[in-house]
């Protein structure tokens, strides 16, 4: 059995993203401080992680030879003291995530990589929140962590050397492969993404065709393995809305104004997988 002993992660929000990355990087050996507002939250949360690593070990995309450390679960902030590196995965609602990347960068020692998981809030706008803005990175993962390699690391105009190097060190050790991109709003994958998931949406809200043909359509003529309406699923449609919020605010492209179908989904509490319907039906 190996273990590993360089870092102390704590991840911020108990959502989907903030659950994934803790599952993935119990799943290296990595240990991480979990911290939620709530406690029921953070009891379902770990739950959840050892469901993910049982996955993703029998997939194989998580090692069978890695002694897991202890979950560690918390209500306070105060406990994410002695972390080597910290990930915001909280809701993507840029107040929420400049209060809570301000608290947490005020508590960690100077040159801690304080990383969001923001999927269009421009990386430089959250370090202006910071205790450090030098420390800031961000780091969009996908969903879920553990199955899908590929992380886009984002460096904003602040992120020093430093700061880049030990954020690209802990994906390495979590066997995640870094690709370094610029900042702005949306960065590569969401800047592209989220409108093809409004503009999906939008399609079946005029009637020109329903979510399994529209999805059939890119699985067969473009060879994606999941189409546009399972992938915003996946992601949470509410999670889709806010990002095209954000993105709509940044950059005035009203083709990041999220659609009506969309806006009434979320309002039915239709969010995707994660409630059982979205634009498909997934059962309890």
């Amino acid at each position: 059995m190996t273990e590993q002993h360089n870092h102390l992660l704590a991840v911020l929000g108990a959502g989907v993203m903030g659950t994934g990355i803790t599952a993935l990087a119990l799943g290296h050996g990595v240990p991480v401080v979990l911290v939620d507002t709530d406690e029921e939250i953070l009891a379902r949360a770990a739950q959840d992680v050892r469901r993910q690593i049982r996955q993703g070990q029998l997939l194989g995309k998580l090692p069978r030879d890695i002694r897991h450390p202890e979950l560690r679960t918390v209500t306070d902030l105060d406990a994410i003291a002695p972390a080597t590196a910290v990930v915001e995965a909280v809701v993507e609602l840029p107040a929420v995530k400049a209060d809570v990347l301000a608290r947490a960068s005020a508590l960690v020692k100077p040159g801690t990589p304080v990383i969001t998981n923001t999927s269009g809030i421009p990386v430089d706008e959250l370090a202006g929140h910071c205790a450090r803005p030098e420390d800031a990175v961000g780091a969009h993962f996908m969903n879920p962590p553990y199955l899908i390699r590929t992380v886009e690391v984002i460096r904003g105009p602040r992120s020093t050397d430093d700061a880049l190097g030990r954020t690209l060190a802990l994906l390495a050790d979590l066997d995640r492969e870094s690709i370094v991109v610029g900042d702005g709003p949306g960065f590569v994958i969401n800047r592209v993404l989220q409108r093809m998931l409004n503009e999906s949406a939008r399609i079946v809200q005029e009637g020109i065709a329903g979510p399994e043909e529209v999805d059939a359509l890119f699985r067969g003529c473009l060879g994606h393995t999941t189409g546009p309406l399972a992938t915003a699923d996946l992601i949470g449609l509410d999670n889709v809305a806010d990002s095209l919020r954000v993105l709509h605010e940044r950059t005035g492209d009203a083709g990041y104004e999220p659609c009506r179908l969309l806006l009434d989904k979320v309002a039915a509490g239709d969010h995707g997988r994660k409630t059982g319907r979205g634009f498909f039906d997934y059962g309890s």
